[in-house]
């Protein structure tokens, strides 16, 4: 199988002006997902072949990457650089990119998210061996479990001034433990079949998504808090796992 991981990296983050090449621990955000692409080809190295890939339009964050070998030629068009643009036009034009170059046929996409690099190599080759053992599944992607749930302690309104729980069941829930299991999206890492791609698909939900239950902390960098927390976990080995 021939498996392309792509990481991709913008460099005009509002909410976190520079985030993917802050220093976690004095080390580039960017780098951390980049050590695990490495690792992850090591490890399926016998039976895939596997192409590393950076998507960027800053060449800060190129020449950061090349520190860590990963070397790129591709520049990600301003049109696809945008706050407006979502990530799966972003991978889809990297991936014909670099199809085209190498005259190659990937037939799986790990895209490995920068800023939430609080992922292990046990997770992806969990979720990648689950994946490819499912053959219709178009795609799947990690998750963790929610602390709010919207069958018991989450709410919405209907007319902007009374409120009601977001998702109803026949019965009343009185604990969260009686609530249905709710993962977030943890937005860690994303596998994808070829066909996804080519089906066009603009959400990664479809009818033959899986998932992957991360259980332990993982979470995006979205706000400058995000990074001092992930900056002292890892500063200080608050992790029981290694990154």
């Amino acid at each position: 199988m021939n498996i392309l991981i792509t990481i991709c990296a913008r460099g005009g983050s509002k909410g976190v002006p520079g985030k993917n090449i802050a220093l976690v621990n004095g080390v580039p955000l960017i780098a951390y997902s980049i050590k695990v692409a490495y690792h992850f080809k090591e490890a399926v190295s016998l039976t895939h072949q596997v192409t590393i890939a950076l998507s960027t339009d800053d060449q800060k964050i190129i020449d950061v990457a090349s520190q860590y070998k990963l070397f790129s030629k591709y520049k990600r068009p301003p049109e696809l650089a945008t706050d407006s643009v979502g990530k799966i036009a972003v991978i889809k034009d990297l991936l014909e990119y670099q199809e085209k170059m190498n005259s190659d046929n990937f037939d799986v996409v790990l895209d490995l998210d920068v800023t939430a690099p609080l992922r292990t190599l046990e997770d992806l080759i969990s979720s990648f061996s689950s994946f490819i053992n499912q053959d219709e599944a178009y795609n799947s992607f990690s998750v963790s479990p929610a602390n709010r749930n919207p069958y018991f302690n989450m709410i919405e309104s209907a007319d902007g001034i009374y409120a009601q729980k977001s998702k109803e069941l026949s019965g009343d829930i009185f604990t969260r433990q009686s609530a249905p299991q709710v993962y977030d999206l943890n937005a860690s890492f994303y596998f994808y079949r070829k066909i996804f791609f080519q089906k066009e698909f603009n959400t990664v939900f479809t009818s033959r998504t899986m998932y992957h239950i991360i259980d332990h902390v993982c979470f995006d960098v979205d706000h400058p808090i995000d990074l001092e927390i992930l900056d002292f976990l890892v500063s200080n080995n608050k992790l029981d796992f290694s990154i």
